[in-house]
């Protein structure tokens, strides 16, 4: 098997999400994130490094192009759904993306039950919407340190030169 379909493989659909974490969870702690992850840089590097340090297993919940826009406005995401999994499915710490339509991955935390919940510094965990789920669930939320300096909205207005 070639090194890209090895990539390719980590990428789970939505209706399988079920049925992959409960395969993986008897082998050990699964960590979920979730997000857009447009254009990625280093901020996202490093937090998506320190939260798969955090388990055994960490699963990515991306947004899908149609939930992109409804978030961020209609010239996103710059890169597709297919193009942001199969990047982040070439990063060794990440171990499975799941491509999730909704604003928020509510639906998607339901199927997979992670151990542990892990956004950025930016966001409040009494304010985040899934820490209620998360927590009904049995798992917990972390918040991991923000990156300053890194966003892919400040990214994509440099490279715009506005």
């Amino acid at each position: 098997m070639s090194l890209l379909e090895t990539c390719l493989e980590k990428i789970v659909p939505f209706s399988e999400a079920s049925a992959h974490a409960n395969r993986i969870r008897t082998s050990g702690r699964i960590v979920f994130t979730n997000g857009v992850f447009d254009l990625i840089h280093k901020g996202h590097l490093t937090y998506l490094a320190q939260a798969a340090e955090l388990g055994d297993f960490l699963w990515v919940g991306l947004n899908s192009n149609e939930s992109v826009r409804r978030l961020k406005g209609p010239e996103r995401p710059i890169n597709s759904e297919e193009d942001r999994a199969l990047l982040l499915s070439c990063l060794s710490f990440v171990h499975t993306i799941t491509v999730f339509s909704e604003e928020t991955p509510l639906n998607l935390i339901s199927q997979i039950r992670p151990n542990i919940h892990t956004k950025g510094g930016d966001y409040d965990p009494e304010t985040l919407p899934e820490a209620p789920l998360v927590k009904n669930l049995g798992g917990e939320v972390r918040i991991l340190p923000f990156v300053l300096g890194f966003s892919s909205t400040d990214l994509i207005r440099r490279i715009r030169g506005a």
